[in-house]
C-alpha cells in the first residue's frame, strides 16, 4: 500500500536526499551545534526541497523537553488574568515556548489535580493567584517543579512574583480619606484569595492608624454580578465611599447604583482595583489602582525561564503601583445643616487642591483639572460649591455633558481651539468631534486668607501658548449666606485672539462660552430683572440672574460689563455671561479682557423682589 500525503516524507527521505545519516538530520533539526555548517546547509536544503516538517512529539521525545509551559489561572473571564496571560505568551514566544492554559473556575479543591496534570504535559508551571490553602500548596509545589507563583507568596525556595495588594488598598483608602470620607465599605473578594487577605490586613492597619476611620466589611466576590448584587447592602451600611475588591465588582456596583438613582460620586464614591482596560470607559470613569498586568506576566516568564535555564541574571522587580484618579470619586457628601452659621471664610491648601471653608464646613474646592481627559479641555474649576447649610450648587462631568465641570472659565473656541470640551460646532456639519482641545495650566497659586490668586496659561491643542490669565477668587459671608467673587484678567500676550461660539458659526442661540456655572439637576425657577422664566432671561442683559432650587438659591451678578446671559434650566441647569453672542470677540495683541462674576449662595428660596434687592447691595 502506498503512503498517504500526511506521512509521505520522513527523516529517512531527508537523510537519503542529503546523503547523511538519520541521526545527523535529527541533530540538525533539533538545533544541535555539533554538525558542520556545510552539512547543516545541505540537510536544511533537502528538507525544504522535500517540504519536510519535523514532528513536535518526536522532537520532544528526542530532547526530553516540550518547549511548552503550563499556566493555571482561577478565572479566564477576568481581564486581569487575560493580560497576565498575554504578557507570559508574548515573552515566552521570544524564547521559543508555547503556553498551555488551564482554568480552575475558582475551585480550590480541583486546583492541585489540574496543576499536576498540566505540569506533566509541559516543561514548567506558572500558577496565577492560586486559591488552594497553604498546607496543600506546600504539598503540591515539590511535585510540579520548576514552578513560579504569581500573586501568591510561596516558600523561600519557590520563585514568586507578588503585587503588594495591601499597599494598593492603602493607596485607595488614603485617597478617599483625603477627600473627607471616614466611613467606607470594603466589598471583599473570594475567601480563598490571598490578595483578599492582604487587603483585609491592610484595612485593619488603616483603621488603627487613621483617626475616625470606620470600615464596613461586606462579603461580595470577584465578578460584575457580585458587585451588582451588593448595592442594597452597601446602601444600608450608610457609607460615603466603597472600596471594591476589583474593577469587575466596581462595574457591577456602578451599573446598579445608576439603576436605583444613586449619583456617583455626588452621593457615593466608588473605587476599583487593577485598572483593567475597560476601567476608564466606565460611567463614570473608574478611580482604581493601576496594577501592571502585562508587565507582571512578562516578569513571571523571565524569572521562570531563568530557573529553567539555570541563568541567574537580574530580571527586575514588580513595577510600581499607581492610583488612576478618575470621575468615580469625589468629596464626601455633606449633610444639609438646618441652622447654618459661620465665622470668617478662608482658603487653605489641602494636598494638590485648595479649599474654601469656614466653621460651617467646606464651601468650595478649587481643582486644577490635571486628571480631566484631554477631550474635556482640561482647566481649573470649582467643585463642589456649597451653601453654608451644605447644599451643593455645582455638578461635575454629568451624564448629559461630561465636559461640564462645576464653575470654570470655559470657551467654545479660542482661535479654533476648544476650551469648552466635547464636540465643536462646525458650520454645515453640526457638532463634530475634533482633535482641537486645549488646556489651561496653572503656573502658581498664592493665597491671602479670603482671596486665592491663580496665574494661568492657556494652550492650544499643539501645546502652543495662546493667552495668559490672572484669576482672583474671593469668598466672604454676606446676607445670611456667602458670596464668591470671580475676576479674571485675560491678556493676548502671544498675538491676536478671536473668541467664537457655536452661535457665531451658524447655530442660532448656542452662544455659550464664558464664566460657566453648572448646577445640579433639579426643579428650578429662573428669575431675572426681565422677568421670571428661561425665556425672559435668555439673551437678556439683566445685571443679575437667580436660580431657585427648593429651599436654596444661587444669585449670579455681573458687577462690571454686562454680557448677554446664556442659560439652560430644563435639559440641564447652567448659565454663563456669553462672550460671543452674535459676533466673535476679538482681542488685539497684548489687549486685556476682564471678566467678573459674583455669586451669592443662600439656604432659602428668594423671590424676584428679594433677588433684585440683594443684587443691588452686592
Amino acid at each position: 500500500m502506498g503512503r498517504t500525503p500526511k506521512d509521505s516524507i520522513t527523516i529517512a527521505d531527508v537523510a537519503r536526499a542529503a546523503e547523511v545519516s538519520r541521526a545527523t538530520v535529527s541533530r540538525v533539526m533539533n538545533g544541535r551545534l555539533s554538525v558542520a555548517p556545510e552539512i547543516v546547509a545541505r540537510v536544511r536544503a533537502a528538507a525544504e526541497r522535500l517540504n519536510y516538517r519535523p514532528s513536535d512529539l518526536a522532537r520532544s521525545l528526542s530532547l526530553g523537553r516540550t518547549n511548552m509551559v503550563a499556566l493555571v489561572v482561577p478565572d479566564l473571564g477576568n481581564p486581569l488574568f487575560q493580560q497576565i496571560l498575554r504578557g507570559i505568551t508574548n515573552a515566552s514566544a521570544a524564547a521559543g515556548y508555547k503556553v498551555l492554559v488551564a482554568e480552575t473556575d475558582e475551585d480550590p479543591n480541583a486546583e492541585a489535580a489540574i496543576a499536576i496534570e498540566a505540569r506533566r504535559r509541559c516543561d514548567a508551571l506558572i500558577m496565577v493567584s492560586p486559591r488552594i490553602d497553604e498546607e496543600r500548596l506546600l504539598e503540591l509545589l515539590p511535585q510540579v517543579q520548576p514552578v513560579i507563583l504569581v500573586n501568591r507568596q510561596g516558600p523561600a525556595e519557590v520563585t514568586s512574583v507578588v503585587v503588594d495588594y495591601g499597599r494598593a488598598v492603602r493607596i485607595v483608602v488614603d485617597h478617599l480619606v483625603g477627600l473627607g470620607h471616614r466611613r467606607l465599605a470594603f466589598l471583599s473578594g473570594p475567601a480563598a484569595s490571598t490578595s483578599n487577605v492582604l487587603r483585609l490586613q491592610a484595612l485593619a492597619v488603616a483603621e488603627r492608624e487613621i483617626p475616625g476611620l470606620e470600615l464596613v466589611r461586606l462579603e461580595c466576590g470577584r465578578s460584575i454580578e457580585d458587585g451588582y448584587a451588593a448595592v442594597e447592602r452597601v446602601l444600608e451600611s450608610q457609607v460615603t465611599a466603597v472600596v471594591a475588591f476589583n474593577d469587575l465588582v466596581a462595574f457591577g456596583l456602578l451599573a446598579r447604583l445608576n439603576e436605583v438613582g444613586v449619583a456617583v460620586p455626588a452621593d457615593l464614591s466608588v473605587t476599583g482595583m487593577d485598572d483593567i482596560g475597560l476601567a476608564r470607559f466606565a460611567v463614570p470613569s473608574l478611580t482604581t489602582v493601576r496594577v501592571p498586568q502585562k508587565d507582571l506576566g512578562e516578569l513571571a516568564w523571565r524569572r521562570l525561564h531563568a530557573s529553567i535555564t539555570g541563568l541567574s541574571d537580574e530580571v527586575g522587580g514588580v513595577p510600581e503601583l499607581r492610583l488612576a484618579v478618575r470621575a468615580s470619586t469625589g468629596p464626601v457628601p455633606q449633610e444639609p445643616r438646618s441652622e447654618a452659621s459661620a465665622d470668617q471664610v478662608g482658603w487653605q491648601q489641602q494636598g494638590d487642591i485648595f479649599a474654601l471653608g469656614s466653621s460651617a464646613g467646606l464651601l468650595a474646592r478649587y481643582e486644577f483639572g490635571r486628571r480631566m481627559p484631554q477631550v474635556h479641555a482640561p482647566r481649573p474649576y470649582l467643585h463642589p460649591v456649597r451653601t453654608l447649610g451644605g447644599h451643593p450648587l455645582t455638578e461635575v462631568s454629568p451624564v448629559d455633558h461630561r465636559h461640564h465641570y462645576g464653575v470654570s472659565l470655559a470657551v467654545a473656541q479660542v482661535n479654533g481651539t476648544s476650551h469648552w470640551g466635547g464636540r465643536t460646532y462646525v458650520r454645515g456639519q453640526g457638532p463634530t468631534l475634533l482633535t482641537n482641545h486645549g488646556q489651561q495650566r496653572s503656573r502658581g497659586v498664592t493665597v491671602n486668607n479670603r482671596e486665592l490668586v491663580d496665574d494661568i496659561t492657556w494652550y492650544d491643542e499643539q501645546g502652543r501658548p495662546q493667552l495668559v490669565e490672572r484669576r482672583y477668587l474671593f469668598g466672604d459671608l454676606a446676607f445670611g449666606g456667602w458670596r464668591l467673587d470671580w475676576r479674571s484678567i485675560l491678556t493676548a500676550r502671544y498675538g491676536s485672539i478671536r473668541i467664537d461660539s457655536p452661535a457665531t458659526n451658524g447655530r442660532e442661540g448656542a452662544a455659550y462660552g464664558g464664566l460657566f456655572w453648572r448646577l445640579p439637576a433639579a426643579e428650578t425657577t429662573v428669575l431675572s430683572a426681565d422677568g421670571e422664566g428661561l425665556e425672559a432671561a435668555f439673551g437678556s442683559r439683566s445685571p443679575w440672574l437667580a436660580f431657585v432650587q427648593g429651599d436654596v438659591s444661587l444669585l449670579l451678578l455681573q458687577p462690571d460689563q454686562v454680557w448677554p446671559w446664556f442659560l439652560r434650566s430644563e435639559e440641564y441647569v447652567g448659565a454663563c455671561p456669553a462672550l460671543a453672542w452674535e459676533q466673535p470677540l476679538v482681542l488685539q495683541p497684548n489687549q486685556d479682557l476682564t471678566l467678573s462674576l459674583t455669586a451669592l449662595l443662600l439656604d432659602r428660596a428668594v423671590d424676584a423682589a428679594e433677588a433684585k434687592t440683594l443684587a443691588g447691595q452686592l
